[in-house]
């Protein structure tokens, strides 16, 4: 008992770190199959990018060629970033292995000094150096990166707003505008400045140039934003990643144009309004003057002859003029009416832009906001189960420690009892002696006692008669049941 009592102290610490690194061999066992698991995985990936893209019987391998001579650059860049990584750690190391070589054996003189500091300050200068390289690599990586989500945004934008349908409805009305010839399009009575800007859009593929919707709305933005300023081409790429910066400047070329024309259109609309108004007030001061002038009376049938004739032209001439005056009143109409009619649509689409586009961002703060009440709740449900697992570890500890303690002091009770047992056993025999010395016995030797009876035995010898009052005359027995009777 006394050796489990003092084992069992020890046994328990033992098998708790024999357990920890059980765990831990687990873990390393766990995370080396998971990371051969995702090596196979890639490798398989890679297998079948090489089958399927750059096969050479692939219909696509014309378009995927550039695709891998891109990666092989990369993969040689990357490959010649890591030697150079490699051969500056190098560097860096076998300095500091040199300067720990010279700290075993340190003397106290000013140029043993003077060469430490200067290896010093060499590996200091080469670390520097290093981390600023870093970091300068790593910022331009950052902003690699940055530039690569806004398209992957601006892409993945586009893509939505041709699930909507806007840009099809609008090629299709391209495609029907370019199969009618301008000349039918266009009256031939409305102003210059109309004809000019309607064939201009005729001709260069509508009010935006030929491109779809979403990359000349974001254009626009840009450039409303810098206020035409030619800096705004490089934000602009940024947007519209399907786009190169010839094709953004010759937008911006035609932009200027589209809003010269569209300018010079409103200011002839404008003067045809102010002149048409010039005209009726001239018309009705005409009128007023003929009404006021007296007609005359002639008496000869030849002159009535003449004025009616020369009524009739004034009459044909006044409808003529008329009617010319009506056909442009009604182009300029049809013209004003189209103009607004496409105002009123461009407004429609941009509210409906704009209302998917707010409906579309309710829908990505909704979902982050949801993932990130999701990971609060895992965070929080990851600390907790570490409190508690802390709290079992300390728990565990505790009873531990208390056990050890209560063994240690059932061991050292033990250790005291056995201890007094000890004492008192020296302390009996101490008694013992003393007694002995006391007491002195004087007992003669006599040989012949041991061939003598006892007398316990004698006792047991001694002649014992009979203590009954007389004879025995009935025995008595068991009852004999009747069907035995007589047998």
């Amino acid at each position: 008992n006394d050796g489990c009592f003092s084992t069992s102290g020890g046994i328990r610490p033992f098998q708790l770190q024999n357990w920890k690194q059980k765990v831990s061999r687990t873990k390393k066992a766990e995370f080396i199959r998971t990371a051969e698991k995702f090596k196979n995985q890639v490798i398989i990936i890679e297998k079948d990018k090489h089958s399927h893209f750059y096969n050479q019987r692939s219909d696509f391998r014309i378009e995927h060629s550039m695709l891998e001579e891109l990666e092989n650059k990369l993969i040689n860049s990357r490959k010649t970033e890591r030697a150079k990584i490699q051969q500056q750690l190098a560097k860096i190391h076998n300095n500091v292995k040199k300067l720990q070589y010279q700290l075993k054996d340190v003397k106290p003189t000013p140029d043993f000094v003077e060469k430490l500091r200067e290896m010093m300050e060499e590996i200091e200068n080469a670390i520097n150096t290093f981390k600023e390289e870093q970091r300068l690599i790593y910022e331009e990586l950052i902003k690699e990166e940055k530039t690569t989500n806004n398209e992957l945004n601006a892409i993945s934008r586009k893509i939505d707003l041709w699930a909507l349908g806007n840009s099809e409805t609008e090629k299709a009305f391209r495609a029907i505008s370019s199969k009618v010839p301008v000349d039918k399009v266009i009256p031939s009575t409305l102003p210059e400045e109309v004809v000019d800007f309607e064939k201009f859009l005729q001709q260069t593929g509508g009010r935006q140039g030929g491109w779809d919707d979403y990359d000349h709305q974001n254009f626009v933005k840009v450039r409303n934003k810098h206020k035409g300023k030619p800096a705004f081409v490089e934000e602009v790429l940024e947007y519209l990643p399907g786009r190169t910066q010839d094709e953004v400047q010759q937008h911006e070329n035609w932009y200027q144009k589209f809003l010269a024309l569209e300018e010079r259109k409103k200011e002839s609309i404008q003067n045809w309004k102010s002149k048409k108004q010039q005209k009726k007030e001239e018309i009705f001061k005409l009128k007023e003057k003929v009404d006021n002038i007296p007609v005359p009376f002639h008496n000869k049938p030849d002159d009535n002859q003449k004025q009616k004739e020369e009524q009739r032209k004034k009459q044909k001439l006044a409808v003529e003029a008329w009617k010319k005056q009506k056909s442009i009143e009604m182009s300029m109409k049809c013209a004003s009416s189209q103009l607004k009619e496409e105002e009123e649509k461009e407004k429609k689409q941009l509210k409906e832009r704009q209302r998917q586009f707010k409906l579309k961002l309710l829908l990505e703060s909704y979902t982050q906001q949801k993932k990130e009440q999701e990971e609060v709740l895992k965070l929080e449900k990851e600390i907790r189960e570490k409190a508690e697992k802390a709290e079992k570890r300390k728990t565990a500890a505790d009873e531990i420690s208390r056990f050890q303690e209560r063994d240690l002091h059932k061991l050292e009770l033990k250790i005291l009892d056995r201890q007094a047992k000890e004492d008192e056993k020296a302390e009996k025999q101490r008694r013992m002696a003393k007694l002995k010395e006391k007491v002195e016995n004087n007992v003669s030797r006599d040989p012949s006692r041991l061939y003598k009876p006892t007398k316990g035995w004698k006792e047991r010898t001694k002649k014992i008669g009979p203590t009954g009052s007389g004879p025995l005359l009935h025995i008595p027995h068991r009852a004999i049941p009747t069907w035995r009777q007589g047998i």
